[in-house]
C-alpha cells in the first residue's frame, strides 16, 4: 500500500518525538570554578608599584594602557607629558576638543589611567613612559584616589617621588605640579577634602622656582562658597568640557613660559 506524503510527514513526527523522549538528558555544563582571590598587602603610595587586580597579578587594562604609552614615548616625538589618573585621562574624553585647542602645538602626551595612585605613576615613570622622549615640560596631577587610605604625609610623599623620578630622568623638563583637585560637593564637613588640603600645603614645597613650580587652580571649579557644581563636575570628582577649559585657561600661561 502506498502512504501518502501527508501521512508520511506525520510517522516522521511521531518517531522524532518518541526518540527525543527516550534520548539520556543532556546534563548542564559543570560551573566553573571561583578565580582566587589573593589578599594582597597594602602598596604604600610612596613605593613603585604596579595596579593588581584580585588574582595577584597586574591588572590587563593597566598594563595594556602603559605598554601603549611606552611605545608612544619611543617614537620620541612629544614635548609635553600629562601624567595623572582618570582626571587626566579624560583629556581623551570630555577634554577632547579643549585639548587639540589648547595644547595640539605642543604635540602633547597624555599618560592618565584611570584608578591610578601615586604608587601607579610612579612604577609607570620607572618602567618606560618616559624612555625615548626629551619633553620641555611635564604637567603632574595625581593623589586624589590615595585620599579614601593613605593619610596625607604619605600621600604628599609619593607625589615626592614622582617628582624626583622626573628629575632623574627628564632634567631638562620643566615640571608643572598642580595641586590634587577638590572633590565632594560641600566644602565641610568633608574628610576628603580636608586630606588633599594637607596634601596641597606640603606638596606646595617642592616648588624650586627653576624646574619644578607649584600651580593651585582648585579655587577656579567651585563655586565663591567652595561647593562643587555638576556643570562643572558631574560626580563631583571628574570634569565636564567645561571644566576641562577651566584647566586649560587656569595653566595655558604658565605652560607657555615653561615651553620656549
Amino acid at each position: 500500500m502506498k502512504l501518502s506524503p501527508i501521512v508520511i510527514a506525520t510517522l516522521l513526527v511521531v518517531t522524532c518525538a518518541a526518540r527525543a523522549q527516550t534520548a539520556a538528558p543532556v546534563k548542564p555544563a559543570a560551573p566553573k570554578p571561583p578565580v582566587a582571590r589573593i589578599i594582597l598587602p597594602p602598596q604604600p603610595p610612596d613605593v613603585a608599584a604596579p595596579k593588581m587586580g584580585p588574582d595577584g597579578k597586574p591588572q590587563t587594562l593597566f598594563m595594556a594602557a602603559h605598554e601603549r604609552f611606552v611605545a608612544q614615548a619611543k617614537k620620541g616625538e612629544g614635548q609635553l607629558v600629562f601624567l595623572g589618573d582618570s582626571i587626566t585621562a579624560g583629556w581623551a574624553g570630555n577634554g577632547k576638543e579643549v585639548w587639540a585647542k589648547a595644547f595640539g602645538a605642543y604635540q602633547p602626551l597624555n599618560f592618565g589611567i584611570g584608578g591610578d595612585r601615586t604608587q601607579h605613576v610612579l612604577w609607570r615613570i620607572e618602567n618606560g613612559e618616559l624612555e625615548g622622549i626629551k619633553p620641555k615640560a611635564a604637567v603632574v596631577m595625581i593623589g586624589t584616589n590615595n585620599s579614601g587610605t593613605d593619610p596625607a604625609e604619605g600621600i604628599a610623599k609619593g607625589v615626592t617621588r614622582i617628582i624626583e623620578t622626573i628629575r632623574a630622568k627628564q632634567p631638562q623638563a620643566k615640571i608643572l605640579l598642580l595641586a590634587v583637585f577638590p572633590r565632594g560637593e560641600k566644602p565641610a564637613p568633608n574628610p576628603g577634602r580636608d586630606k588633599l588640603k594637607k596634601v596641597n600645603e606640603i606638596i606646595a614645597k617642592l616648588e624650586d622656582g627653576k624646574n619644578v613650580f607649584f600651580l593651585d587652580i582648585g579655587d577656579k571649579f567651585m563655586k565663591p562658597d567652595g561647593m562643587l557644581t555638576k556643570d562643572i563636575m558631574p560626580d563631583f570628582l571628574h570634569l565636564s568640557p567645561a571644566g576641562y577649559q577651566i584647566w586649560a585657561d587656569a595653566i595655558s600661561p604658565k605652560l607657555a613660559e615653561l615651553m620656549k
